[in-house]
This record gives structure tokens, sequence and C-alpha cells, in this order.
């Protein structure tokens, strides 16, 4: 077995050099001995010959020593393909101190600006690698003279953020945005974006999350439809609103089926026309697919014993929505709707539209709606609200739609969900407080807001959903 073998399974490897030392110096020290004995024995100076044999000895030993504290009890570090320790303890601009080498590395997104030239690319990866900087994966986005470069980066876990931009920008990258970033972000981009194609092919209420993880951080609502009168001959809007499917730095517009848009702000970092090409492949395919929500239902069992169901719904549940107002109190209705409820039907088309979050209604076995639970996508914010009829309050009928809404939206990633109602609501306060989570409130001239921070545990059970597509639910 070879000493590159051994050293490969933990075994110790001894350098013939050092050996063939160690033994010339014993052979020696034997020989010297020897004489040293024979010229004792046969001449007149054996004390003279003592002292001086004992001399060499002790000088030998000292040699052997010093050579040993030397060249240490390793083999040299091209025998075994190991760093050397000074490359280990290197300090300054080219690498970590030796302490830094031994803290956990660090995953970082990077944006940066180049210019569209040949070895700006090169420059900016010798600057990166110059400071022990892996890239993991690397994306790029034409702008013309320019290219902006997107990267995934592994550093050692003493290199902070700003030596990183330091050592690009010196490299010729300008507009430099750099954040942590997580296991997550390893998926490649064209896997990513399969699998948003593919929650969005599911349910339509899903396009505004792909599109906030396709593109980060970011802000986005819907807007209505407009109007043709209110249109001016460019196919703008009159009143000085978005044009439709439009790039404008850090605001993208796109068009939806129905007719209305979807902004998408994310101020900290401009949109690329890569990201917008994603973007509206994304809108496209969710306009060809047309109006879709999962169908599957889950029975439960009240706690008085009462059966109910619960399940996805949509704008076609708007007869049977309209007719459970008409039985609710106009107390009820104005808990949920903070104001005159005269008119509270003209909210149920926005409320119940996939476009603008995901409705769970509660049915009893002979069909009729007792219940209905949102969560609504507000921005970069997430809502819930409730509204259960006065026959049905009281007999848990909200808390377990509030517990389904709040699983959809830990599955969603969001960070948290707030319900706004009023300070006498205490069965909203109740539901709210029932989740176990982490709970802020404020109250402002009789209006409560809670809200609740999603990063315990998730709760409740399994979602409606869930269950159709693992085929356990019945449509």
């Amino acid at each position: 077995m070879s000493d590159v073998t051994r050293a490969r399974h933990g075994r110790p490897v001894h350098h013939w050099r050092r050996d063939v030392v160690e033994l010339a110096a014993l052979f020696t020290a034997v020989a010297v001995a020897d004489a040293v004995a024979n010229l004792i024995g046969h001449g007149p100076d054996g004390p003279a010959l003592l002292l001086i044999s004992a001399v060499a000895l002790l000088a030998t030993v000292a040699f052997h020593t010093w050579w040993a504290r030397r060249h240490g009890h390793a083999p040299p570090t091209s025998d075994t393909g190991a760093r050397s320790r000074s490359v280990e303890g290197e300090t300054g601009p080219s690498g970590p101190t030796a302490g830094d080498t031994a803290a956990p590395s660090a995953l970082w997104r990077m944006r940066t600006t180049v210019k569209d030239a040949p070895g700006s690319l090169a420059a900016l990866c010798t600057a990166l690698a110059g400071r022990r900087v892996d890239i993991l994966t690397l994306q790029t986005h034409p702008l013309g003279e320019d290219t902006v470069d997107e990267f995934l980066l592994r550093s050692p876990g003493g290199l902070s953020a700003a030596e990183i931009t330091r050592a690009v920008s010196e490299a010729g990258g300008a507009d430099t945005w750099i954040e942590r970033a997580d296991a997550h972000d390893l998926v490649d981009a064209p896997t990513r974006v399969l699998g948003l194609a593919t929650r969005t092919a599911l349910d339509t209420a899903e396009l505004p999350l792909a599109l906030r993880q396709l593109l980060g951080r970011c802000t986005i609502r819907s807007l209505p439809a407009v109007p043709p009168a209110s249109r001016d001959g460019a196919g703008g809007r009159g009143d000085g609103g978005p044009v439709e499917g439009a790039l404008e730095d850090t605001v993208m517009r796109l068009r939806v089926p129905e007719g209305g848009v979807i902004t998408v702000e994310r101020p900290y970092l401009p949109f690329t026309p890569t990201e917008f090409a994603r973007a509206r492949a994304l809108v496209e395919l969710d306009a060809r697919l047309g109006p879709r929500v999962p169908r599957g239902q889950d029975e439960l069992t009240l706690p008085e014993g009462n059966a109910i169901t619960v399940r996805r719904a949509d704008t076609g549940d708007i007869a049977a929505a309209k007719a459970m107002h008409e039985r609710c109190s106009q107390r009820t209705l104005g808990m949920r709707y903070h104001g005159p409820v005269k008119d509270a039907d003209r909210y149920l088309n926005h409320l119940l539209s996939p476009r603008f979050g995901r409705t769970l209604a509660a049915q009893t076995p002979s069909g009729r709606v007792v219940g209905l639970g949102h969560l609504l996508w507000d921005g970069d914010e997430t809502e819930v609200a409730l509204l259960v009829e006065d026959e049905w309050q009281r007999r848990g009928v909200g808390g377990e739609l509030l517990r389904r809404l709040v699983g959809m939206a830990v599955e969603a990633g969001c960070d948290s969900v707030y319900a706004v109602t009023r300070a006498a609501n205490t069965g909203m306060v109740a539901a709210m407080r029932g989740l176990g989570l982490p709970l802020d409130y404020q109250i402002e001239e009789g209006t409560l807001v809670i809200t609740a921070r999603l990063d315990a545990a998730p709760v409740g059970r399994g979602l409606p959903y869930d269950r159709a597509r693992q085929g356990g639910a019945r449509d």
C-alpha cells in the first residue's frame, strides 16, 4: 500500500528521507562508540578518548533533536496534497485569517452590473477567487451595453458583505446589491420556474405567490379592469394610471385575463428584462389555463356533534354567499365589514376571486353555506377575515376556518397574518388566540388589529386541497 493510500485511510505516513537520516545518525553513534571502546581498551589515552566520545554522542543527540523539531512528524505537504500552514493561516486581501477558516461558510445572493465587454466577467471572478469566494451559480441579464450578473456565492465565514462588495467594485462591478441567502436558493433558475409554473397551473390563487417567489421580496397588488372610455388613444389610462404589460425600472405591470393589472414593485432592486419575461410567461400560462380552484373538501364533526364540510370557494359561490348575508344580522355584518352593511354584497366578487387570495366555505350536509373565511393578499402583507352566520356562531366553525387559512399562509411562506375587527368581537379574538401563535394587538378608535406571527410551528390540521392532491378528498 502506498504512502498516499495510507494517508487517505487515516494511518500515519513516515517519509523515507527522515528515516534515512535517523538511521545514519544511529549507525554513526554506534561506530563512534565502538571505536572509542577499542581505543580505551588498547591505548594509553583512555580517559581523554572517553570524554571525546561523550561529546560526540551529545552532539549527535542534539543534531537529531534539532532535525526532528524542524521537520516535525508529518510528511511534506507535497506528498499528501494538504495545504501548507502558510496558506491556511494566510492574512491580507487574498484570504482570511487562520481563525476565519474555522468559521462556517456563508451563502450570499449578489447582483452587479458590468460592461458587456470581453474579460469583464473574468475580472469579476478573479476578484472573488482572490477572497476565496466560491461561485455556485451565475445568471446573466443582458442590458445592451451592460450586463447584470446574478451570483449565488459561498464565502468564508469571516468575510463580510462589505469586503465582497469592495472586491467586486475594484474589479469593475457597479450598482452592487448583496444579501444573505439560504439553502432554498441553491435550486437553479429553470427548476424554480418550472416548480412555480406547476403551482400556478394547479390553482389560480397561486399566481401572486409564484411571482413573489420568482422575484424575491416585492409588493404585489391587483388592480381592477379599467373601462375602455377611460383609456387614452395610446392604449394607456386617461386618469394617468398604469400601462398594462410594461416594465418601468422598479415597477412591473402585467395584464391578467379578466382585464385587470397586477403591479409588482421592488424599490430596492430594479427589474431586468429577463425577469419581466419570466413573470409575463407565468401570467400568460395562467391566462391560457383559465379559472381553476382545487375542489377537494374536508368533512368535519364539530364539538357539538354537527357535521360540516370545509372546501375552497370562488366566484361560483356568489349566490350562496349572498344568501348567507341575508341570513346574518346587522350586528354580525357590521363586525365583519366595519362600516355600512346594506351594500356588503358588492364586496363578494372581490373577496371570492382567486386573484386576490383564497376563500374557504363551511357548508352543512344540505349544501347551505354557513361560514366564509378569506385569506387576502394585501401587497406584501396577508389578511385573514371570517364571517359565520348567527345560528352557527360559538360552535367552532370560525376556529376551523381560521386554522386552515393560517395553514395556507404558512405554506405560502407568509411571515404573519393580521385580522381587522372591532374590539367587541370576542369571537374573533378567541379564534386568533386559539391558534397558539404569538399575537400583537393594536387598538385605535374601537378598531382592533390582531397580528399573528407565523415563525412558530404550523397550526391546524391538513389543508383541504392537500388531501385532494393526495386522492383522499371527495369532490
